[in-house]
């Protein structure tokens, strides 16, 4: 009779011991050649996460990666022993990281490769968090948001500085609603991607958040080391974006509310957006819409063209019909 009782009692423990494993959710890496990653691993790996972010762990990582953008690949040895320390298993294309995976966190910073790797996973339904940029250009943001809508996939991007809280706050209107806004980010450029999309991309994020969309003309100031973009919204609003090339680099902005003028949010860690993308992985449910995120592409590309153009305005509506069409150019080409 005990031995009964001591077997039904293991039987109970490795029951519980299964459960238990099976409520944890799996995400997977693409992308070891950022500093993102690590952050991301430390955080949910961790012995002791925060209460928000129990429930989760990152089992397995494809370290590609850039191959070409020497700032990126000089990390990917580091960090991916870095991230085998913490229990990630290193694994050799992303298809065998779909195997072993619930959800998708692709980092890759090089964004000319993420149109190639997100197909890969929006083929199996898999959400997937696409961090900044979500693409290289605006044609290929655009594609990738046509093929999740083919594939029935959940995906959205962000970087940080949308969910710093500041930024939360004018988002939800707790100062009143937004009249304008100024601001502004390092803007270092890359010569593979378009204007802003590497690193401008934190500061025109920063300002769509305070300001919600609906920027229509868009007009830009270019100099060796600053560029100002101004966006006349649809409600007759004015917000610009300043990108920083020289001086300190740093976030932030001023937001004029109906009843203050209010400092943007700046840089404050990854914990905010981890937990939105948790969020997003147990309930499917985008905390940024497809069409933000394609405004803000169309708004920095709308400034590429400006800057062109010798500074004249630039119709958003203009920009994004002819992205489009170069999009489907692109899916057809690829035959996704």
């Amino acid at each position: 009779m005990k031995l009964k009782i001591i077997a039904l009692l293991c039987l109970l423990i490795t029951s519980a011991g299964l459960l238990h494993a099976q409520e944890v959710i799996k995400i997977g890496i693409i992308g070891l050649d950022t500093s993102h990653a690590p952050a991301f691993i430390k955080l949910l790996n961790s012995n002791d996460p925060l209460p928000e972010h129990k429930g989760f762990k990152i089992v397995a990582a494809y370290p590609y990666g850039s191959k070409t953008i020497e700032s990126s690949y000089k990390r990917i040895p580091g960090y991916t022993e870095e991230a085998q320390k913490h229990g990630v298993e290193i694994v050799g294309s992303i298809a065998e990281l779909l195997e072993k995976v619930d959800c998708v966190m692709l980092e890759t910073n090089d964004g000319n490769l993420h149109l190639d790797q997100a197909v890969e996973v929006l083929k199996t339904g898999k959400p997937m968090f696409i961090d900044k940029p979500v693409a290289a250009t605006l044609t290929d943001a655009i594609a990738i948001f046509s093929l999740a809508k083919k594939y029935n996939s959940p995906m959205f991007s962000s970087s940080t500085l949308r969910f710093t809280p500041r930024n939360q706050e004018l988002k939800r209107g707790e100062h009143g609603k937004v009249l304008g806004a100024d601001c502004f980010s390092p803007a270092t450029n890359e010569p593979s991607h378009a204007d802003f999309s590497w690193y401008g991309i934190h500061g025109v994020e920063t300002l769509f958040t305070v300001m919600g969309g609906g920027c229509k003309q868009v007009t830009r100031v270019s100099a060796e080391g600053t560029d100002v973009v101004v966006g006349l919204w649809n409600d007759g609003r004015i917000g610009t974006f300043r990108g920083l090339r020289t001086g300190k680099a740093d976030f932030g902005g001023t937001a004029f509310c109906e009843s203050k003028t209010v400092a943007a949010g700046g840089y404050i860690g990854f914990k905010d957006l981890l937990t939105e993308i948790l969020t997003f992985f147990k309930t499917k449910k985008v905390p940024v819409t497809e069409q933000e995120t394609i405004e803000i592409f169309t708004f920095m590309e709308a400034s590429n063209q400006s800057k062109r153009l010798g500074g004249k305005p630039v119709s958003m509506q203009e920009t994004l019909e002819r992205c489009t069409k170069a999009a489907q150019k692109v899916l057809k080409a690829k035959k996704y």
